[in-house]
């Protein structure tokens, strides 16, 4: 099977989605009453920035790091070699909605900006099974920031993510499918600054590359549109941090 030119484009990025390490930290100091010897799967990985930095804070955790795309599993390796900690990092080729795991053998499971893929409540109900009674899930999702957003902004996530809710009806799909809300907060708006830099100088960089492949020129468009949208309307949308607990009374 041929894979969709994304990838390619993405795997020029040093992280494939809005985030900061600033924001992995403190997410992670979120959890409570992690026992040693942790086990984290990061779920929708991309080249494991996220990843590494949660191997470096937490010194006992073994980190578990999925994709479907190789090449990010290798970059990840290539680059936790580099700082010394591929002992504690294991990959795993695998589709978000096809996971090979025991049930109950994670005590977090960690997913910044892939959660959309498989959907928020899909994601919730299916990776529950994979953590053990009262274990934690960190991940971002896209939230309203308005109750009034602009009109060429809720036709963009119309046509890329209509599932996008404000926060407390994000909030209200966690407890219904069985968890605690422990805490969550915006991701600045310069993680998305960030990520945008690079993904306009990648974009600039290979458009000659994709001239007549109707996909990839389609994708490179969807990304021109998205980062001006984002520069035109920054307060509107964007990520929050959810940390929640697997209750167990559900």
């Amino acid at each position: 099977m041929t894979e969709s030119p994304i990838f390619e484009i993405f795997d020029g990025l040093p992280r494939q989605g809005p985030g900061s390490n600033e924001c992995t930290e403190k997410a992670f100091n979120l959890l409570s009453s992690l026992p040693a010897g942790s086990k984290i799967l990061d779920i929708g990985c991309g080249v494991g920035m996220q990843t590494i930095h949660l191997a470096k804070i937490c010194n006992d955790c073994h980190i578990t790091a999925t994709d479907i795309y190789q090449p990010f599993l290798d970059k990840l390796m290539e680059n936790a070699t580099k700082e010394g900690l591929d002992d504690r990092i294991t990959t795993v080729r695998a589709s978000m909605d096809g996971l090979p795991f025991e049930a109950g053998e994670f005590d977090v499971i960690w997913a910044e900006g892939s959660i959309f893929v498989i959907g928020f409540e899909k994601g919730l109900s299916y990776w529950k099974q994979f953590l053990k009674e009262g274990g934690y899930i960190a991940l971002t999702e896209s939230t309203w920031f308005t109750e009034e957003p602009s009109s060429d902004v809720v036709q963009f996530w119309q046509d890329c993510y209509p599932d996008i809710k404000n926060i407390p009806d994000t909030e209200k799909v966690i407890t219904t499918v069985g968890y605690d809300l422990i805490d969550s907060f915006r991701l600045p708006a310069s993680a998305w600054w960030e990520f945008y830099d690079n993904l306009e100088k990648r974009v600039d960089d290979i458009g000659d590359i994709y001239k007549g492949n109707t996909e990839a020129e389609e994708i490179l468009s969807f990304n021109r549109r998205e980062i001006k949208l984002f520069r035109e309307h920054p307060d509107e949308y964007g990520y929050t941090f959810f940390i929640l607990q697997k209750n167990t009374d559900k």
